[in-house]
């Protein structure tokens, strides 16, 4: 039975479950919340305003965006102008996945920029970013609302430096641009360095709903995407999201599900997207595990390339097959899924300019199941705590962590089997598995990943979840330490890394010596924090190329 029917999303819900939901959509409107949304009500979410009217700006984005769009234009066209050929966002977490999604979503438009995304401080990755790119064509956006994340400081310090040695100081300015909060540490140091431009962001949008805003808007201008038309996406969505009653307002009726789901321990928020949207699925991984992981709750997102069988996809999935070209029904694989009893959402998405209006459909989502688990969805309170625990690691002068297992290439060490079916066999109901990757993110190691995570989802018949380091610390990270515990964590580092050193730049506090200890500084620093709140974790250390030893995990597993 569809619950909520638009032209482009359509709810289906099981008969074991409708009564219930349609409580929910009941409540809301008798709580009037959806009004109370757009008043600004802070106390939709807690009684004590902390973090909440201060970061309700996205909701007028889509309108207030426009003003900003002639600016942002006439500095792509200057660029363009003067030579440059590519664009790299250096940034983190909000900053890096909206870029992201339009960077891989769009293709360039005539006279645009290449856009490409540097987030990470794997040493490998940042040393075969420095031997493709010719900073004399390329534009470096440093992003970031706080402006002094370590990731973001180091990436700085080393391409700027580059700048500097083929440049000079006046040259290497000219191939930065930033956009920050107004009186960050970045505003000033980009002023320090001469930056071209300082694009200043809206401090009462948070970066996980910073999409529509000049985070997201900058890249995607530079890159040729047309923002009227994909701002008139988001202000169409935006009208919708206002409506009463909550069976007609698309991000209410979705968020009414996503919460009420959660609530009856169907918290898995399992997504099936076609390639072209894997980019979107990192962002809502964000937005949604960042927003609702804390205070012993949370949703987990688990992205999935196709449907699951309905006889292995477990009994507290929520699924949402993104990207569907005919709502009107089913195929055989929802149809399985429905004819199991899961919820199941389906929501076209046909064209790269509907992003704008979906991108605002999972923000108010997201804020509608946060007041519906009684959370705040708009703070990070246990982000700080990897950060903390990285500065001590690094302080320490420590190696790295201290791994349970090491596996030299394919070869699996004695054991092996042994201490992985101990530490998988105690799983429980309701646990998912979080594979956390320390490792080079290259394709054919994504690849491997995707087999090991197949390979774990056949043994212990439970949703499994893949990140790379560090970029995972600003999506689900807060969700793996603030929710309720359920999760069990594979965490997998390499043993060669490259020394690639990170220079001394004026003004700037370099957070290691080199990409090496700041990488292995953040594995440990995360175990560390997820065991201080009593996680369930295991260390594993790859030695040689981490795609065949991830094989050889694999193998072990099967």
């Amino acid at each position: 039975m569809a619950a909520l029917d638009s032209s482009f999303l359509r709810l289906f819900e099981p008969k074991s479950l409708a009564s219930g939901f349609a409580a929910t959509r009941r409540d809301l409107e008798k709580g009037a919340v959806v009004r109370r949304i757009w008043e600004r009500d802070w106390t939709v979410w807690k009684p004590e305003d902390r973090e909440i009217s201060n970061r309700l700006g996205w909701l007028d984005a889509p309108a207030s965006a426009a003003e900003g769009v002639p600016d942002m234009e006439a500095f792509a066209a200057a660029v363009r102008g003067e030579g440059f050929v590519r664009a790299v966002v250096l940034g983190m977490g909000g900053s890096s996945l909206a870029p992201e999604v339009f960077a891989r979503s769009f293709p360039t438009a005539p006279g645009g920029l290449e856009l490409e995304i540097l987030d990470t401080t794997e040493p490998g990755a940042v040393a075969d970013a420095a031997a493709r790119l010719d900073v004399k064509n390329t534009l470096f956006l440093v992003s970031s609302k706080s402006g002094s994340t370590a990731e973001l400081v180091a990436l700085l310090a080393f391409f700027y430096d580059r700048a500097v040695r083929e440049l000079g100081p006046g040259g290497a300015g000219r191939r930065f641009a930033a956009i920050t909060d107004p009186g960050s540490p970045l505003e000033a140091l980009a002023g320090s360095l001469s930056f071209r431009r300082i694009f200043r962001g809206r401090p009462d949008i948070g970066g996980r709903f910073s999409a529509l805003s000049a985070f997201g808007l900058l890249p995607a201008a530079l890159k040729g995407v047309d923002l009227g038309r994909l701002l008139a996406s988001a202000r169409s969505m935006a009208v919708e999201c206002r409506l009463d009653p909550v069976a007609e307002n698309p991000g209410a009726g979705l968020g009414a599900a996503l919460g009420a789901a959660a609530l009856r321990g169907l918290d898995k928020l399992t997504l099936h997207v076609p390639p072209r949207l894997a980019p979107l699925a990192g962002w809502l991984e964000q937005l949604v595990a960042e927003s609702t992981g804390k205070e012993g709750r949370g949703i987990v997102p688990v992205v999935e390339g196709s449907a699951e069988p309905a006889d292995r996809s477990g009994a507290d999935r929520f699924f949402v097959e993104l990207g569907a070209e005919d709502l009107e029904g089913t195929n055989a694989a929802g149809q399985a899924l429905a004819g199991a009893g899961h919820p199941l959402a389906r929501l076209a998405l046909n064209e790269p300019y509907a992003l704008g209006g979906h991108f605002f459909l999972w923000e108010f989502a997201t804020a509608v199941a946060g007041h519906l688990l009684g959370i705040n969805p708009f703070d990070q309170p246990d982000v700080e705590s990897t950060k903390k625990k990285t500065r001590q690691v690094l302080a320490a002068a420590g190696r790295g962590l201290d791994p349970d297992l090491r596996f030299d290439g394919p070869r699996p060490p004695t054991g092996a089997a042994k201490a992985l079916d101990s530490f998988f066999g105690a799983s429980r109901d309701g646990d998912y598995i979080a594979v956390l990757a320390f490792l080079p993110p290259r394709s054919e190691v994504a690849a491997a990943l995707d087999r090991l995570a197949g390979a774990l989802r056949d043994k212990c018949r439970l949703p499994v979840t893949v990140g790379f380091g560090p970029r995972y610390l600003h999506s689900t990270g807060q969700l793996h330490k603030g929710d309720g515990n359920r999760g069990r964590f594979l965490m997998l580092t390499g043993a060669d890394l490259a020394e690639v050193p990170i220079p001394e730049v004026p003004g700037m506090a370099r957070p290691a010596a080199t990409f090496a200890d700041l990488f292995r500084a953040q594995a440990s620093g995360d175990r560390l924090a997820l065991a201080e709140k009593g996680r369930r974790v295991m260390a594993v250390e790859l030695s040689g190329p981490a795609g065949p030893a991830l094989d050889g995990l694999t193998t072990v597993l099967d």
